[in-house]
């Protein structure tokens, strides 16, 4: 399953960079299901039985597993050929992406402004080390590497064959689900205004203009590179959605200004710190009776040692410093930290909105399931975790 973006701002390939993109999509598929199914027989065959010979138990934690797992033939083969992978998704697009940019910043100067969005850069937003310092999912260059929209349009390639298909035609199926869910489960919300925090290309700010329509959609992030590719992006989709440079831990937004604060797998980017901040900072601008709405990974203590020691594999391999970090807190401890009222917490896993019938979605969002092995994880069952707080009336 592989999929090209349709946008307005979408690159040509010719057929060789093509054909080696749906490999690398292929492989990065192959490496997600069947060699971590293959993985997962390996522990469970050999790894485990040897841990439990050994120790009189079964291992407790993720560390232990991750130990007893490193000398595994399958985990150093898996982790080489994903390692690897990930480097082949940002090779696979960059060449493309350099040749066209003449075409893609000429593309933007044009849609600038056109379906009624705004760019805003600010040159006095330090740009945190974290974002600076880091190439970020093995992302060559990072994610602020200049005020080029260069760094946006390889996220945006790099992405799509990144995800192997499984997160929508134009990536925004984490933001149709995490937006249908509220539109479903809370049919008496209407936001008005709605701010996306760690927007990068703005392709779940997006998503959450299209299930509101009515609603003003606002975008962060702290990239010039990222905000300046998203803003011609969502213009070329004809959503105008609002994009400003600016910190999430300091956001310059009146008080209780917005219905809803919204981030996808933006958390785990961030130091302890920096989400307490963000969250206070959250609820400052939130209205009486809004919504703060995270989408994650789920948090460790949701998961069996193998499950947490597996989707705690980036943290180690694949540059994201902070990824394990988070997943070991409570979310709703952290939310009550940022000043929210802990009866007022939810968390949900719902399926993917892209590609089930609307009333199959809705079934869902009723039901709205528990955390298994396939939450969080790009496979053939995947589905979402989010978790959220109302600010008191």
């Amino acid at each position: 399953m592989s999929f090209a973006l349709t946008h307005g701002l979408k690159i040509a390939f010719d057929r060789d960079t093509s054909a080696r993109q749906k490999f690398v999509c292929e492989l990065r598929a192959y490496i997600l299901n069947e060699m971590a199914a293959t993985m997962r027989s390996s522990y469970e065959d050999e790894v485990l039985p040897a841990f439990e010979r050994k120790h009189g138990r079964k291992p407790t934690t993720e560390d232990e597993v991750h130990d007893a797992m490193r000398p595994n033939t399958c985990f150093k083969f898996y982790s080489s050929i994903r390692y690897n992978a990930q480097e082949m998704v940002w090779r696979s697009v960059i060449p493309s992406v350099e040749r066209s940019m003449a075409n893609i910043e000429r593309e933007i100067r044009k849609l600038s402004g056109k379906s009624g969005g705004s760019l805003q850069l600010d040159p006095s937003v330090q740009v945190p080390e974290n974002v600076a310092g880091l190439e970020v999912h093995l992302m060559p260059g990072g994610y602020a590497p200049s005020n080029s929209p260069l760094a946006g349009a390889i996220y945006d390639n790099g992405l799509t064959v990144f995800s192997a298909g499984f997160m929508g035609r134009e990536l925004d199926d984490i933001g149709l689900s995490m937006s249908n869910y509220v539109k479903q489960r809370f049919p008496e919300f209407h936001p008005r205004r709605i701010l996306d925090c760690g927007t990068t290309v703005g392709h779940n700010a997006a998503a959450w203009a299209r299930t509101f329509p009515d609603a003003q959609i606002h975008a962060i992030d702290v990239s010039a590179a990222m905000l300046t590719y998203a803003h011609g992006r969502a213009e070329s989709c004809g959503l105008p959605v609002h994009f400003k440079q600016m910190d999430a831990t300091a956001l310059a937004y009146p008080d209780e200004s917005f219905d809803i604060v919204f981030s996808s797998m933006f958390l785990h980017e961030l130091s302890l710190d920096d989400i307490r901040a963000f969250f206070a900072e959250a609820k400052r601008v939130l209205r009486p009776g809004g919504l703060l709405l995270c989408m994650e990974l789920p948090p460790n203590r949701e998961l069996e040692p193998y499950e947490r020691f597996y989707l705690d594999w980036d943290s180690y391999y694949n540059c994201e410093p902070f990824y394990r970090t988070f997943r070991d807190q409570d979310p709703e401890d952290l939310l009550v930290a940022g000043g929210f009222q802990r009866e007022n917490y939810f968390q949900f896993v719902i399926p993917q909105f892209s590609y089930i019938s609307e009333s199959a979605f809705a079934t869902a969002v009723q039901k709205s399931g528990l955390v298994d092995k396939d939450t969080g994880r790009l496979s053939t069952d995947i589905q979402w975790f989010g978790f959220g707080m109302w600010k008191q009336r």
